[in-house]
């Protein structure tokens, strides 16, 4: 019988070998000024190799008032279309479709870099996030219509650039989810109040990136079904449930998605995203360098230091954590599922063959996505293919992997995987720069 995790998947301008998607990851490996490394190739080919059917990139800023973090490679002008085009290449290479992650972080900008220390960021609202305190201002209308056509002109890249598709990122607290959030967005003009005008400037970029690239094109949304805005600050509004997601779902259908990727939270990282185990000890190591990005970080590193405080901290985060991670966002994807005819994504913590095969067979979800597991065990799909069920040394969920994004590049921190040999670890995690630069010119 033909294993539904290895029946290729049709989109409706996209085939891919399998149901297996590398979700978007990657750390801060590129330059500076946004322009791609050979780090990054080595990364994306990395999971290609491993026999996944789609990598999707890490974030791609489509302008550098938008980057999350510095360090990560742009999409915002040009100059940046023959890098993405080696990186697809090299993915190429492996029978493996390579998708790009067009994003915007509006007001969940970690880290602003030196070209936006003097400027607030952008977002619906002007009201800062609640956890760490980002300082923001409302978009007017004329840099929302400069935000969709740098949306349009990145798409227009990503095609030049000879990739298969474009990934919308429109989930985890970002400037999509700060447009459609009832807990985030509190503008009263069009783009504010029903569900309708919030959803408003999502349509116009899918719309926008239709015209610009055609209809030909895969493009697929990644939202938060479910956003849990009060997971953490439990007074505030809980955002949209799985219900208006749906509709918004339908919507970008209807002007043009191809897919829809679910995920969920309001804000990243989150106590269910990634889910798992939150080690105040190792946050505490890089959390440091947000201290001057928003208002309330000085009051978290502090709350978190503190021995006293500490225990009523770790009690905040984890008061709604959930105790199974793999499979966490199911039942959101089969509630899209119910509301589109488009394939369904779903990212949760998979590493369990049964589990991901159980959740296709049983039409939840047409495909699933993972991050953490595949940095623990690149070469995952091969393990499945192989007839094992699991990895030998599975994924823990330690989020030691995210502890260390801030400042180091990313990769499986957790030394038990590694038997306790730290040089081991760091060899593995270090191996994305071998080549050099130099050596592979």
């Amino acid at each position: 019988m033909t294993d539904p995790i290895f029946t290729p998947l049709e989109f409706r301008n996209l085939s891919i070998k399998n149901r297996l998607m590398r979700s978007s990851i990657s750390g801060r490996i590129d330059n500076y000024d946004g322009s791609g490394t050979p780090a990054r190739i080595a990364w994306e080919e990395k999971f290609a190799r491993g026999g996944v059917g789609a990598v999707i990139s890490a974030h791609a800023p489509v302008h550098v008032r938008g980057r999350i973090l510095p360090n990560y490679a742009f999409i915002d002008h040009d100059d940046k279309i023959p890098f993405w085009h080696a990186v697809g290449e090299a993915v190429h290479a492996h029978d493996c479709k390579f998708i790009l992650q067009l994003s915007h972080g509006g007001r969940q900008q970690d880290i602003a870099g030196v070209e936006n220390d003097d400027r607030l960021a952008l977002s619906s609202t002007g009201r800062p996030d609640s956890f760490h305190g980002i300082r923001c201002q409302p978009m007017t209308r004329r840099e929302i219509a400069r935000t969709v056509r740098q949306f349009a002109d990145a798409a227009r890249r990503a095609r030049a650039a000879g990739l298969d598709g474009l990934e919308l990122h429109a989930c985890n607290g970002y400037l999509f989810t700060q447009f459609l959030s009832s807990a985030i967005n509190d503008r009263d003009d069009e783009y504010g109040g029903p569900l309708e005008n919030r959803a408003r400037f999502l349509l116009e970029v899918i719309r926008a990136i239709r015209d610009e690239v055609g209809d030909d094109f895969h493009l697929q949304v990644k939202i938060s079904v479910v956003e849990d805005n009060n997971a953490i600050i439990f007074w505030d509004k809980p955002g949209n449930t799985a219900h208006e997601s749906a509709q918004v779902c339908e919507w970008a259908q209807a002007a043009g998605a191809d897919a829809i990727h679910v995920s969920m939270g309001s804000l990243f990282p989150h106590p269910n995203n990634p889910a798992g185990e939150f080690s105040v000890k190792d946050a505490l190591r890089t959390y440091d360098i947000m201290i001057d990005s928003g208002i309330h970080t000085l009051r978290n590193f502090l709350l978190f230091s503190n021995p006293l405080s500490r225990p009523f901290m770790r009690l905040l985060w984890n008061r709604t954590a959930v105790k199974e991670v793999e499979g966490l966002n199911l039942d959101a994807a089969e509630a899209i599922k119910e509301v589109v005819t488009v394939p369904v994504i779903c990212t949760g913590g998979f590493q369990t063959a049964s589990v991901i095969r159980r959740a296709i067979e049983d039409g939840r979800c047409d495909a699933v996505s993972m991050a953490r597991p595949l940095m623990a065990n690149p070469d995952l799909p091969q393990i499945f293919a192989a007839g094992a069920d699991e990895a030998e040394s599975p994924c823990t969920y330690c989020n030691k992997c995210l502890d260390a994004v801030l400042e180091h590049p990313l990769g499986c921190y957790d030394v038990t995987r590694f038997d306790g040999d730290h040089d081991a670890m760091i060899a593995e995690v270090m191996s994305i720069f071998e080549p050099s630069g130099f050596a592979r010119v």
